[in-house]
């Protein structure tokens, strides 16, 4: 009775040669596990990765003071936006120029996170990192503040000249 079947270690083995893994962040724990690109879709899975998603929104929240100041802003430009009854034109650049700082925030803190685990004493290129990290921040805030300015500007000038 000769059997020529794979052993399961060669069949594990070829597996992990065809197949393309990465590594994702358990939800238990914080641990690292090896997930397959074939992986299934699944509903709780994507349920999981929102949940994570939000979490992360979260946690930027509390660890970063100007996350607070550009959610402040940010509602700020949308009161005034909703004020003017915008056209959905000016909405769309508006929309883009917070979306365009918070995902620069939201890149920054996940840097810093990063940086600190990579080195927990001072480095100066870890620093530097950092140091460039919230300059694109500055730099899309700063783009922000224009477009704002160009798209509510006149309608602020006009309700001024109006009341005045």
């Amino acid at each position: 009775m000769s059997q020529t079947r794979k052993s399961h270690r060669e069949g594990t083995i070829e597996e992990i040669r065809n197949a393309k893994f990465e590594i994702r962040n358990s939800a238990e724990g914080g641990t690292l596990r090896l997930c397959s690109e074939n992986e299934r879709f699944s509903l709780t899975g994507r349920i999981r990765s929102f949940r994570h998603a939000v979490h992360g929104i979260v946690l930027m929240l509390k660890s970063q003071h100007n996350a607070w100041v550009h959610a402040t802003a940010s509602i700020i430009v949308l009161l005034i936006g909703a004020f003017f009854s915008l056209s959905p034109h000016e909405w769309c650049w508006l929309v883009i120029a917070i979306m365009a700082v918070w995902t620069a925030e939201a890149l920054n803190t996940a840097l810093e996170f990063l940086a600190n685990v990579a080195s927990a004493e001072f480095h100066p290129l870890v620093a530097k990192a950092k140091d460039v990290a919230a300059g694109a921040v500055l730099i899309s805030a700063i783009g922000s503040v224009a477009i704002a300015l160009l798209i509510l500007g006149p309608y602020a000038v006009g309700f001024l000249n109006s009341i005045l």
